[in-house]
This record gives structure tokens, C-alpha cells and sequence, in this order.
């Protein structure tokens, strides 16, 4: 488009640091340089004035990279030319105060997003919880999750609303909507409060999970967990299978553990049976498999993690060949290092 001289919109621009800033998981100084480079293009040569999206994305970015003197840089920024906060600007800062560990800093950007009007619903919530744990605050994280529990017990009747992640966008922007719409009709907006789905979901669940699975090592509590997406109709996922199987790799393979090789066993039983079901959501991907042949490696021995890794292989969904090829290296080294079965009795 630059080539044949169309000039792009200000969210064309938008969309482009987006994607420059968050093409990888993991977000490094190169992916924040490339952003303020389309950035600063967008502003010095197209002429296009940044909004507050545009602040909120770079703001994202710099709180992903670690780049908190960045971060602060990007809030002055705004204030200096007026934009207002809106519902991701709030969001964004109380994941921000989760990554710098202050959590008195994120239960006060959280009351200022419930005084400033906006909605809260369970990606909030999740934010909030998420923020807590990181910052070593996992009772309190605990007591905001037992908190969505009362909420949605109290509303019984209330629909669970299943949503991908498009959905999900599409819902905060119609939040952040409603909020400045009706920023001076009270009643409307604790009528529309009301009405939001504050129950975990999905999400919910991962956040607890991987700090149970990466910190606590209690077994005990991912069964629990594992209950309440029952309760909750929240239906398996991948992600969650791939969390378990991390557990085991983990916590299995010593004495006296709870991770033992028959609860494994057990877990594989069940995920075999999903994949044969064909159940969305759950397919044989390259972190499924990896952590499949690690935990049975880790539990069982270099034996049984063969037999699994020639099982898994028939109903891996593969996308290309590079991703085959460095996966099989990644477990032909983990397999190499892996004691005989014997030692796993």
C-alpha cells in the first residue's frame, strides 16, 4: 500500500505495530524496536496522529518485553496530549503492576476502572487474578476466583457464554462502547453490570492451573480445578491436557509423589478417548506432544515414553516439516537422557 502511495488509516497503522510488537509469544527489544519504528513512520511521515488505541497497543507491548521505564514513558505520552483511558487502558495496568509485582498498585488501577464506569466481566477478573499471582499474591488471587464462584451462584439461571478469543475482543470493545455511552446514566450502567457473566472460564482455569502445576505441585488442587470446570460447563481443552501432562513432567518420577505413573496412565486414557471422539478443542499438537512423551519419560522411563512417542506420532496434526524436525530433536535428546524403565518401578 505504501509502495502505490495509498495512504493507510489510522487502525491500518495500528494494526501494523500490533503485529510488528506481538508476532511472537515471546516479546524482545527487537519486536519493541520494529513497533515504535512503524510508530514513529505513522506520526513523522504519514502525519497520522496517534489515538489512544495506539498508545494502549504500544503500552501492551513495552509491559510484554519487560520494558517498564518504556511503559511509563507511553502513560506520560498520553497524558501529556489528553487521551483519556478507556476499558484496555485500565485492563492493560493492572497487568502491567502484576509484571513490576506491586500488588497495591493493581487492586488501585482496578478501583479506578469500577470508578471511571467500566465494566467488569471475567476477563477483568482474570486479568486481576493473573496480576495477583504474579505478583506473589496467590491468596488474594484465590479469594477474587472463590469471589466469581459466589457471584455466579447467586445468579443461578444465568447462561455461561462459551467464547474463542475474536469473541471475547469483540465483546470488550461493545463494553468499552456501552461505558462511554452511558457514562452519565448510572442506573443503565449497574443495569448492564448486572447483566455481565462473571463466571471462570477457560482462561480462568489456565491461570490457576500453571500456578499449581509450575509452583505448588499439588495434585490435589488440579483435581479440584478440574471439578469446577465441570461445574462450571466448561468443556476440556487442549491447553488443559497440555498443563497436566507439564505436571507430571514436573512433580512425577519421585518418591512419594502424587504425580504417579498410574494416574498418568489414567490421564492418557482419557485423552485418547477425547481424540478418538474427535472433540473440539483437543488435537494431538506440537506442545501436546512434547509434554506427552516428557511426563511418560519422566514417570515411566524410557521404555513406556518409545511406545508413547510411536502412539502419539500416528495422531500428530503436523504444520510443516520444520515443526516435525525440531520437535523429534527436542525428545531424541530428552529420550537420550531418560533413565530405563526399572528405575520408574
Amino acid at each position: 500500500m505504501k509502495e502505490a502511495s495509498i495512504p493507510l488509516t489510522d487502525s491500518e497503522w495500528n494494526s501494523a505495530i500490533a503485529y510488528a510488537g506481538r508476532c511472537f509469544v515471546r516479546v524482545e527489544a527487537t519486536e519493541v524496536e520494529s513497533a515504535l519504528h512503524i510508530w514513529k513512520e505513522m506520526e513523522r511521515e504519514a502525519g497520522v496522529k496517534s489515538g489512544g488505541v495506539t498508545f494502549n497497543i504500544l503500552f501492551d507491548i513495552a509491559t510484554k518485553a519487560g520494558k517498564h521505564v518504556l511503559a511509563e514513558m507511553v502513560l506520560n505520552e498520553m497524558k501529556t496530549r489528553g487521551l483519556a483511558y478507556n476499558r484496555f487502558s485500565y485492563v492493560g495496568l493492572i497487568y502491567y503492576y502484576g509484571f513490576k509485582g506491586d500488588g497495591a498498585a493493581i487492586r488501585t488501577a482496578y478501583r479506578d476502572l469500577v470508578e471511571a464506569g467500566q465494566i467488569v466481566d471475567t476477563v477483568v477478573m482474570n486479568c486481576v487474578i493473573a496480576s495477583l499471582i504474579r505478583a506473589g499474591e496467590f491468596p488474594a488471587a484465590q479469594q477474587v476466583y472463590e469471589r466469581m464462584k459466589g457471584l455466579v451462584r447467586r445468579r443461578t439461571g444465568q447462561p455461561i457464554p462459551r467464547s474463542d478469543w475474536r469473541a471475547s475482543r469483540d465483546m470488550g470493545r461493545a463494553l468499552d462502547k456501552a461505558s462511554r455511552t452511558m457514562r452519565n446514566d448510572h442506573q443503565a450502567l449497574q443495569r448492564l453490570q448486572t447483566e455481565q457473566c462473571l463466571a471462570p472460564n477457560l482462561r480462568t482455569f489456565c491461570i490457576l492451573l500453571d500456578h499449581h502445576v509450575y509452583v505448588t505441585g499439588e495434585l490435589r488442587q488440579v483435581t479440584t480445578l478440574l471439578e469446577e470446570m465441570q461445574m462450571f460447563d466448561v468443556p476440556l481443552h487442549g491447553r488443559i491436557y497440555v498443563r497436566i501432562f507439564k505436571g507430571f513432567a514436573y512433580h512425577g518420577g519421585m518418591k512419594y509423589t502424587s504425580w504417579t505413573r498410574q494416574r498418568l496412565e489414567s490421564v492418557w486414557t482419557s485423552l485418547l478417548s477425547i481424540l478418538n471422539e474427535d472433540i473440539g478443542g483437543v488435537q494431538m499438537v506440537k506442545w501436546m506432544v512434547i509434554w506427552v512423551v516428557r511426563a511418560f519419560a519422566r514417570c515411566c522411563g524410557r521404555e513406556r515414553a518409545l511406545q508413547i512417542w510411536e502412539e502419539v506420532r500416528d495422531r500428530w496434526k503436523l504444520a510443516g516439516e520444520d515443526e516435525q524436525g525440531a520437535v523429534e530433536h527436542l525428545l531424541r535428546h530428552v529420550l537420550e537422557n531418560t533413565a530405563s524403565d526399572d528405575r520408574h518401578q
